[in-house]
C-alpha cells in the first residue's frame, strides 16, 4: 500500500512532461503553417497585408469592410493562379482591399470619346518603314523614366502623354527628363481634359504645344489631386513637342511601325479584375475594348514561350504587375487589338 502514491506522483509527472513536448511540438509545426501563404488563416494573411502596404482603417467597421473584400479578392486570386490555365498570374496587390467599381473610379481616367470625336487627318511618318527590329525596349535605350503613380486621381492620360514626351524627348536631345504632370492636371482644364476627373492625351499634346511645353516634375512635383496652375511652377518649359500624329486606328502593325521609333501613348481598357491584379507573364485578358485608361507603349518583343506581347508603362506605382510594366499580348485576331491598345494610340513629335 505505501508504495502506489509514490507510483501514481510519477505518472502524474509523465503526462504533465508529454503534455508540455506536445505543446512545444504543436507550437512548431503552427508555427510553419503560419509561414505558408497557402494555410495562413485569412485574417493573418489581411494583417500581415495591412503591415506591407501600411494600411490603417478608421474603425473596427471599416477594418471588417475591408477585410471582407480583401477576403473576397483573395480567394478570387487564389482560384485564378490554382487552375493554371493561362500565361500570366495574379497577385495580391496594393488593391487588394478595394471592390473592382472603386478600383476603376479611382486608378483609370481616360476619356472614350470615339463617337464624338472627328477622324483627325495628319501624316504617319512612319508609314513606309519596312524593317524593324524583332524586339524593342525604350527602357535600354534611357528613354523611359522610373515607373510614377498616380494614386486615386484619375488623370492616367497626363501620365502616358507625359511618358511619351519624356521619351521623345531623350531621342532627340539626349536627355532624360522627367516632366510635370500635375502641370497638366493643373492648368490643361478649358477642354475636354478635367485632371482627375479624366482626359485625353491628344488634347493633352495640343495643351503642351500652346503650352509651348512643360515644366520638370521636380519644379512642378505631382500632388495626386487637383490643384490651382501655378505660372511660377511652370515658368521655364524644359522641355517642349512641335506636334503629335495619331497612329492609324485598329492596326497592330502600323502601331509597331510607331513603337519601333519612339515611346507611344496608348488607350486601353484595364478596368477589369484580372487587371487590377495583374502580378506577371503575358496578359491575354480578359478585357473589352471600352478604353478607359491611358498608358504607354514602350517596346515589344516575344516571350520565351513564343507569345508576342507589347511592352507597357503603367502609372499605378513599381508594386504593381512587372515592378509597374505590363506585357500585353501582341498580334491578336481582333483588329483592335488586346483591350483595345490599337484603337487610339498616337506620339508627340519634336
Amino acid at each position: 500500500m505505501g508504495g502506489i502514491p509514490g507510483d501514481a506522483f510519477t505518472v502524474k509527472q509523465c503526462l504533465v512532461v508529454l503534455a508540455a513536448l506536445f505543446a512545444v511540438i504543436s507550437s512548431t509545426a503552427w508555427g510553419r503553417k503560419l509561414s505558408d501563404p497557402e494555410s495562413t488563416s485569412m485574417a493573418e494573411r489581411h494583417e500581415r497585408w495591412m503591415e506591407q502596404h501600411g494600411r490603417v482603417y478608421r474603425d473596427d467597421a471599416e477594418k471588417q469592410l475591408r477585410f471582407d473584400i480583401f477576403k473576397s479578392n483573395v480567394e478570387f486570386i487564389d482560384s485564378f493562379n490554382a487552375a493554371g490555365k493561362r500565361k500570366y498570374s495574379l497577385g495580391v496587390n496594393q488593391f487588394a482591399d478595394m471592390t473592382n467599381e472603386e478600383f476603376k473610379a479611382s486608378h483609370t481616367g481616360f476619356k472614350n470619346m470615339i463617337a464624338a470625336r472627328p477622324i483627325r487627318k495628319g501624316g504617319f511618318r512612319y508609314e513606309n518603314v519596312s524593317a524593324m527590329p524583332t524586339s524593342v525596349d525604350w527602357r535600354t535605350e534611357g528613354a523611359v523614366t522610373p515607373v510614377k503613380d498616380q494614386g486615386q486621381c484619375g488623370c492616367c492620360w497626363a501620365f502616358s502623354a507625359v511618358a511619351a514626351m519624356e521619351g521623345i524627348t531623350k531621342l532627340t536631345s539626349g536627355k532624360l527628363i522627367s516632366l510635370s504632370e500635375q502641370e497638366l492636371v493643373d492648368c490643361d482644364v478649358h477642354g475636354e481634359d478635367q485632371g482627375c476627373n479624366g482626359g485625353l492625351m491628344d488634347d493633352a499634346f495640343e495643351f503642351i504645344i500652346s503650352n509651348r511645353g512643360l515644366a520638370t516634375e521636380a519644379k512642378y512635383p505631382y500632388q495626386a489631386t487637383d490643384g490651382t496652375c501655378s505660372k511660377q511652377k511652370s515658368s521655364p518649359s524644359a522641355a517642349a513637342i512641335s506636334g503629335y500624329q495619331d497612329v492609324p486606328a485598329d492596326d497592330e502593325a502600323a502601331l509597331r511601325k510607331a513603337v519601333a521609333h519612339q515611346p507611344v501613348s496608348v488607350a486601353i481598357e484595364a478596368s477589369g479584375s484580372a487587371f487590377q491584379f495583374y502580378n506577371g507573364g503575358v496578359f491575354t485578358g480578359d478585357c473589352g475594348t471600352d478604353l478607359d485608361h491611358g498608358v504607354t507603349a514602350v517596346g515589344y518583343g516575344e516571350a520565351s514561350d513564343g507569345s508576342k506581347y507589347w511592352l507597357v508603362k503603367n502609372s499605378w506605382g513599381a508594386g504593381w504587375g512587372e515592378k509597374g510594366y505590363i506585357r500585353m499580348e501582341r498580334d491578336v485576331d481582333a483588329k483592335e487589338g488586346l483591350c483595345g491598345i490599337a484603337m487610339q494610340a498616337s506620339y508627340p513629335t519634336a
